[in-house]
């Protein structure tokens, strides 16, 4: 019975299996991706967000410079330190895991790594999986400098539709409106017209009136 074993035997001795797991979790922190196994990945990323909570735990020390860290601060980062190299053996791995990956990780609580399934190892059939850390929550966008040098609150101005009429100055006296009469057009008279002859009744009566004056 395997009460309170954690771990699988892997089929290898206990100095071999440590040995890859601190191998491959060092790659980890390095490469912050590897291709493995799923089961050799599910060992890993025990151990694995195992040491990166033992760095996320110091808090704002990490992002303090080591000079003007406190005694007891200092304190707690040795420890830290100690307790990750337990499991990753790898100095550079764990600096880079308390300078780069633990800031990264501050406000997170755990899930610090994902595993992707891959197609089976071709040969063996062996299921095949990607596990690399998660990339941090993305901060606060900055302000894109607009172009032409011009501020971003500056807006402008809209156009008004149309000419303005400018307003005269002092002194000076007022255009007067213009009237749109409605002139009637000129018709213009063509010499060469023919103008239509008299009847002879008018004649006649023409002639009569003439005589009676």
């Amino acid at each position: 019975m395997r009460h309170k074993r954690a771990g699988l035997h892997l089929s290898r001795t206990a100095a071999h299996r440590k040995a890859l797991f601190s191998n491959m979790v060092a790659a980890l922190l390095t490469y912050e991706r590897i291709r493995t196994t799923e089961v050799k990945a599910k060992e890993i990323r025990r151990l694995a967000e195992r040491a990166i909570t033992w760095a996320r735990r110091l808090g704002g020390i990490l992002t303090k410079k080591p000079d003007k860290r406190t005694d007891e601060e200092r304190a707690r980062m040795v420890h830290a330190v100690r307790m990750a190299l337990r499991v990753v053996r790898d100095r550079d791995a764990v600096m880079k895991l308390f300078e780069e990956i633990g800031p990264r990780f501050l406000s997170r609580h755990g899930g610090y790594t994902r595993i992707v399934k891959m197609a089976q190892r071709p040969g063996d059939a062996a299921p095949m999986a990607l596990l690399e850390l998660i990339p941090g929550e993305p901060g606060e966008t900055a302000a894109k400098p607009s172009p032409k040098g011009k501020e971003p609150g500056d807006a402008k101005e809209p156009k008004a539709k149309g000419k303005e009429k400018s307003a005269p100055a002092a002194g000076e006296a007022k255009p007067k409106a213009k009237t749109k009469a409605a002139a009637a057009p000129k018709v213009k008279k063509d010499p060469g017209a023919r103008v239509p002859a008299k009847s002879a009744a008018t004649m006649k009566r023409a002639g009569r009136s003439r005589g009676g004056e």
